[in-house]
């Protein structure tokens, strides 16, 4: 009798790049970055995410920070995680993704706006703040 193996998940090399200086956390740096590659569609559902342990290793960084964000990437629906086999991309939903990222954006914005108004900043000045560093970021890499 022959045991046919299915195939393997892909696991998918990812380049992350760790800031120690930019204040925010780096489980927060991990997971955004993580979040950034599935939204985009370079990592797609059923990829293998390499292990906690391998990834601090290459981040020279503790695992227990690993294990922070791919908690969080999980709790938030991103990942799922297999007992002895490891983590991989979740298929999600884009619309939900879509809304995710819609609140996610909200929260940040309610914090610009809170700043402009004490700062006496108007909503057209705060508007061309906007705009201006959103094409930056839509033109980033399109040189």
């Amino acid at each position: 009798m022959r045991r046919i193996r299915p195939p393997r998940a892909k696991e998918i090399h990812m380049d992350i790049i760790i800031s120690n200086t930019s204040g925010v956390p780096i489980y927060e740096q991990i997971e955004e970055q993580i979040k950034s590659l599935i939204m985009t569609g370079e990592l797609a559902a059923g990829d293998a995410l390499p292990s906690m342990r391998i990834l601090a290793k290459d981040l020279k960084i503790s695992v227990i920070t690993t294990k922070r964000a791919f908690e969080d990437l999980e709790r938030d629906g991103y990942i799922e995680s297999v007992v002895g086999k490891g983590s991989f991309v979740k298929g999600i939903n884009p619309e939900l993704m879509k809304e995710n990222m819609k609140y996610a954006i909200e929260e940040c914005l309610e914090k610009a706006a809170d700043k402009a108004v004490i700062g006496k900043i108007s909503l057209d000045e705060l508007k061309e703040m906007l705009e201006i560093i959103y094409e930056e970021k839509a033109n980033n890499g399109r040189s």
